[in-house]
């Protein structure tokens, strides 16, 4: 009797051990399974060149770079041939700005609480661990005084109106993610951006070339800068919940859900309905209908925006945003001459 007691209790352990072992088997494969868990899982830190190129966000410079093509090519209407020197020079020390911002965002980000495991977007280096926030901090700050030495070069060729412009430029970009009061962190985000990298960026790319401004040059600014604002838009709205955790009050949490969504679609709509006024400001262009091409698109995206939940699709979203802006400026260029 005592042998079969043993025996029944033997297997009684061995039973609870299995419910034990597949319940936690099954627990550990929820948590694999879970979007969330897989996103807060740590992550092996890339290659140094990768890291660095994953610090400086290389998918945003399109926004430095686009505003400075447009107001280059739409000052080639008026002079021939172009001082490539300036538009190079304003090339590269736009990129230099927006690599200094994202930079520093990416460090007073962490230093402020932000960019937690949990957080929805691409995963930032010095929140990872991969970068310390001193190396980070000190790329930014090169970037910036590379751009003040190549700006330099562009007053030489613009005079004061261009130095105006740079210091203000500066001075945003570090003041966006720096300092006591970011901008970041205000419903100002999206006017800071229509301003720096659509109707300064244009105007001062066209100035370049002119040594003037025209209403036309004004109006591509505000197109290029309404589109700006519409990526930053999106990246807002996706992260709202964690911005408002650390204190943020982005446009998108300013507004709430509703109106954000509203905001998204008059920043998508509003650059073509401009191409009526830019083509009233250059009559001599031929094609500036060809950006209507891509209004499918647009709208295409300003339903997701209203249907999708902030999640891993709006990362998605956020980049076909600005592509919108890139095919939307290519063609718009294309438009001024053929």
């Amino acid at each position: 009797m005592k042998q079969e007691d043993m025996l029944l209790s033997e297997s009684m352990q061995c039973i609870a051990a299995l419910r034990n072992a597949d319940g936690s088997r099954s627990h550990f494969q929820e948590q694999d399974n879970s979007p969330a868990t897989e996103h807060r899982s740590p992550q092996k830190p890339p290659q140094r060149i990768a890291l660095w190129q994953a610090a400086i966000r290389p998918r945003t410079l399109t926004i430095a770079v686009t505003p400075v093509i447009v107001g280059t090519m739409l000052a080639g209407l008026e002079v021939m041939p172009l001082a490539w020197d300036a538009f190079i020079g304003a090339l590269v020390v736009s990129i230099l700005i927006q690599m200094g911002t994202n930079l520093l965002n990416d460090v007073a980000d962490f230093e402020r609480g932000g960019d937690q495991p949990d957080r929805i977007g691409p995963v930032r280096v010095t929140a990872a661990g991969w970068l310390s926030p001193q190396e980070v901090r000190k790329a930014s700050m090169i970037c910036f005084a590379l751009a003040t030495i190549g700006g330099g070069y562009l007053v030489w060729l613009g005079g004061w109106p261009i130095l105006v412009l740079g210091m203000l430029s500066l001075i945003a970009g570090y003041h966006y993610s720096g300092g006591r009061a970011p901008i970041a962190y205000t419903p100002l985000g999206e006017i800071f951006v229509f301003v720096f990298f659509g109707l300064g960026a244009v105007a001062g790319s066209y100035y370049l070339q002119t040594q003037s401004v025209s209403s036309g040059a004004m109006i591509a600014g505000a197109i290029v800068g309404l589109q700006a604002a519409a990526v930053l838009m999106v990246n807002n709205y996706r992260d709202r919940h964690a911005d408002a955790a650390i204190g943020r009050r982005t446009l998108a949490i300013f507004v709430g859900p509703d109106l954000s969504r509203l905001v998204y679609a008059m920043l998508m709509i509003a650059p073509f309905l401009l191409l009526l006024a830019q083509a009233d400001a250059v009559p001599i262009a031929r094609n500036l209908w060809l950006p209507l091409l891509v209004a499918p698109i647009a709208g295409y995206l300003i339903f997701r925006f209203w249907r999708d939940a902030p999640g891993p699709s709006f990362n998605v979203l956020l980049g076909r945003t600005a592509q919108i802006q890139i095919l939307f400026a290519a063609l718009l260029c294309i438009g001024l001459y053929f």
